[in-house]
């Protein structure tokens, strides 16, 4: 999980300060190292890992004393829980289905507050990207939404994964930013 430095926000930060020159629509960027704590899975798999070897237990060593065979099972789910309490290996065993809902819903969260929950009510996008589960979302209203494709913001979320793939993530936000106002500003002009 790649976070951005000092230097790369501050690059970021110049970067939609000049979107605000290019364009009427409000643009804006959250960055998270990681969209849920997943606090969940350690234990269930840890409950799985229990069930599991009571099972082999059972069939295997039918006359194993029954304190034995608890302490070796709570072992086994403690091993498994304690395990799996380790960031890359929790993200790992995180179904991408239930990654996947958690980005989407705090990118449409934060999108509400970033955008919509302005004073202003300008129209806007959000560029959200999770580094953890390397998801990277751009969020429209229902204006943009009529003015711009979709396929103009899967184009700029490709470049930006074929970049940020390589590494460079701090060197690809500001360049996603200014490929969103460069959209932007041909239907939203500046003030």
């Amino acid at each position: 999980m790649q976070k951005l430095n000092d230097a790369q926000r501050a690059k970021l930060k110049e970067a939609l300060e000049a979107v605000e020159k290019r364009t009427s629509a409000r643009v804006a960027v959250t960055t998270v190292p990681i969209s849920d704590k997943y606090k969940l899975y350690p234990a269930l798999y840890g409950g799985l890992a229990a069930f599991l070897m009571g099972a082999v237990l059972a069939m295997f060593f039918p006359h194993l004393p029954l304190r034995e065979a608890f302490l070796i099972v709570v072992v086994a789910a403690g091993a498994a829980t304690f395990l799996l309490d380790f960031w890359p290996l929790r993200l790992a065993v995180v179904p991408r289905h239930a990654k996947l809902w958690e980005c989407w819903e705090l990118a449409h969260r934060a999108f509400a507050s970033r955008v919509l929950a302005q004073n202003d009510r300008k129209t806007g996008i959000l560029l959200f990207v999770s580094l953890g589960e390397r998801y990277v979302e751009v969020v429209t209203d229902r204006d943009v939404d009529r003015h711009i494709p979709q396929s103009v913001w899967d184009a700029i979320i490709k470049d930006f994964l074929a970049e940020a793939k390589q590494g460079r993530v701090g060197e690809a936000l500001p360049k996603a930013v200014e490929a969103c106002a460069g959209a932007l500003s041909e239907h939203y002009p500046p003030a």
